[in-house]
């Protein structure tokens, strides 16, 4: 079982986006057979089958065994992945695209999702994964913004230049400041 299956196809997403089918992956973390599915959520083989098959078509689930109940072979099924990701060109942009430059909330968008499509494809099985995720708050005053956002640009241009050699390992960096909503309290206050 992988830890992440990305999803960049209309068919997957269709596939999996239905309340049922939902829980039946949820049954399907741990090997089970149709009928087992069918208990555990009161519903008829017959219909956990239908969903099954559907999750199984669109690469979702995989069958990884098979047993003979009764002289009838019955499939054993688990979850492909732990984790299901949407690509966010599933949904695609609404409205006109407009010139995106490295201050405008498109380009953040379009840097999410090429980040969520990078880790996705890393080989979860490589003996080392060396990365590393900070996320942190900074309080700016409105008059100090962009002082600090030209800060934060050429502390990462010197970074850029001074490792930007063509030897050694290739690592990506990307950067997301955003304003913090309101909904969200600051980081010392949160509940644990």
């Amino acid at each position: 079982m992988r830890d992440v299956l990305y999803l960049e196809e209309i068919e997957q997403a269709e596939a999996l986006l239905k309340p049922q089918r939902i829980e039946v992956l949820r049954q399907l973390a741990e090997p089970r057979t149709c009928s087992e599915i069918a208990e555990r959520l009161g519903q008829t083989p017959q219909r956990v089958y239908y969903h099954v098959k559907r999750l199984v078509e669109a690469g979702l689930v995989d069958q990884v065994s098979e047993r003979k109940v009764r002289g009838v072979h019955e499939g054993i099924y688990q979850a492909g992945a732990r984790s299901y990701w949407l690509s966010p060109r599933l949904v695609g942009r609404l409205g006109l695209r407009k010139t995106r430059d490295h201050l405008s909330l498109g380009y953040l968008l379009d840097l999410m999702e090429e980040v969520q499509a990078d880790i996705a494809a890393l080989d979860k099985t490589a003996p080392e994964l060396p990365s590393i995720g900070l996320s942190g708050e900074i309080r700016v005053r409105p008059e100090n913004r962009q002082e600090f956002l030209n800060d934060l640009q050429n502390l990462l241009q010197d970074l850029f230049t001074r490792y930007g050699g063509a030897e050694g390992d290739a690592f990506k960096l990307a950067l997301a400041c955003y304003p913090q909503t309101a909904a969200q309290p600051p980081e010392g206050e949160r509940d644990t």
